[in-house]
């Protein structure tokens, strides 16, 4: 699979995400869309959103509902695309949400593979590969951004590393859309800066090309040390995106 096939099938995949066309993120100018959450859409989307901007460095593509589709066009009129993801713009965007009862709930970088630079990295200790098998009872606090205990249906694929037969570090991924796995990564607090992490990542996300699937990979802005994994393992940036929710599913979120 070559980097371009990998951005073709992310395309189409985002685009199923929110009701846009593939070209869409292509393009020079923005776009605002209705927000339609496609039958093959990620499957840990949950409505209602009101609005999803995503923007693969060209443009910004806004999936938006009804109630604050005039907002939304003004907002990304208003201002410059990229700038349109971070404060000070974002205030004058929730403000006038609030006012609706809306807010902006997720913000998200997300990564593709640079296949010229994954590769099998050298781990300090064994690595083993897991399956779904060998999850059951792995689904601890520890092992929480490698496994989801509320998707335990999607979680296909790790990669352990192992101290004697201790697990000290577990990437493992989950089967979100039908081309594309999510990796996730855990790496006990003792056993970091070792480059388990990056190691891990990299042998999964090989794994998981060779079974003709694309690996991506998802994380905060502000998680500097997941980012570094990300690109240590091979992973470039490809896309961004800030979602919309009503503000009461905010507040129960910070409750």
């Amino acid at each position: 699979m070559t980097n371009s096939e990998i951005k073709e099938i992310a395309l189409r995949q985002s685009a199923e995400d929110i009701g846009c066309q593939a070209n869409d993120f292509l393009s020079d100018k923005n776009i605002v869309v209705p927000f339609y959450l496609g039958k093959n859409a990620r499957k840990y989307y949950k409505e209602p959103i009101i609005c999803n901007f995503v923007s693969y460095g060209s443009n910004i593509v806004a999936a938006t509902t009804e109630e604050v589709s005039d907002l939304v066009t003004e907002y990304i009129g208003k201002f410059e695309f990229y700038h349109c993801f971070e404060t000070p713009n974002m205030h004058w965007l929730n403000e006038r949400l609030a006012e609706r009862g809306y807010e902006v709930c997720f913000m998200a970088e997300y990564y593709l593979p640079d296949v010229n630079k994954i590769g099998d990295m050298d781990c300090l200790y064994e690595t083993r590969i897991l399956v779904q098998e060998d999850f059951k009872e792995l689904y601890l606090p520890e092992w929480s951004n490698a496994l989801c205990k509320d998707r335990k249906h999607l979680d296909v694929l790790g990669v352990g590393a192992y101290d004697n037969d201790r697990l000290v570090g577990f990437a493992a991924c989950s089967a979100d859309c039908d081309d594309m796995w999510q990796i996730g990564v855990d790496v006990l607090p003792e056993y970091r800066q070792k480059g388990i992490a990056s190691a891990l990542t990299s042998k999964l996300a090989r794994e998981i090309l060779n079974r003709g699937k694309v690996p991506f990979y998802c994380s905060a802005w502000s998680n500097i040390r997941s980012a570094r994994n990300a690109v240590k393992s091979g992973f470039i940036p490809a896309w961004v995106e800030m979602t919309v929710k009503p503000k009461s599913l905010v507040d129960e979120m910070n409750a």
